[in-house]
């Protein structure tokens, strides 16, 4: 029996999809994974702080038409690291959606060499501009139906549409 085994891309962003479910903020669910070595060391997705009220549960608090009550995905998985000592220098990012602004900054800061997105999401030049400065590489990732049927996942929010899988299908 010949058995077909998942692309790493796609495992990865799978997980970062299946993150992206625990999100708590109602404008957008986002996952992020961090790995290295081809193991994951991390993962967060978009919610409130420990403690405070959730978006679902209570409304966005937006100002200047952001959240302010969100933690970006790709900012827990990086403090998640930062919590239990666990080193990003050198590692890979997948994030459901392109990281804005601030998380490239901070993906860049921690280290993070390459960052594997899904979909296009309000992407920034100027964070373009840093990625290519600094030598990370960006890699928008595309899946297989053949690995992704059947799954709980909506269209609500952006999370998934029909341009995020391959051609080849």
């Amino acid at each position: 029996m010949s058995f077909e085994r998942i692309p790493w891309d796609q495992y990865f962003m799978g997980q970062s999809l299946l993150l992206s479910l625990r999100s708590t903020c109602s404008r957008l669910t986002v996952g992020a994974t961090i790995v290295r070595d081809k193991r994951i060391i991390a993962g967060g997705y978009n919610g409130s702080v420990s403690g405070d009220v959730h978006c679902i549960d209570e409304g966005c608090y937006v100002v200047d038409g952001h959240c302010m009550r969100t933690i970006h995905a790709e900012m827990n998985a990086i403090l998640q690291c930062a919590k239990f000592g666990v080193p990003t220098e050198g590692a890979e990012i997948y994030v459901t959606h392109f990281p804005c602004l601030p998380c490239t900054k901070m993906i860049l800061q921690a280290g993070i060499k390459k960052i594997h997105y899904l979909t296009d999401y309000h992407n920034n030049e100027y964070a373009l501009k840093l990625m290519e400065q600094t030598g990370v590489t960006v890699d928008q990732v595309k899946l297989s139906k053949k690995y992704f049927t059947n799954l709980p996942f909506g269209t609500e929010n952006g999370c998934l549409t029909e341009d995020i899988f391959l051609e080849d299908n």
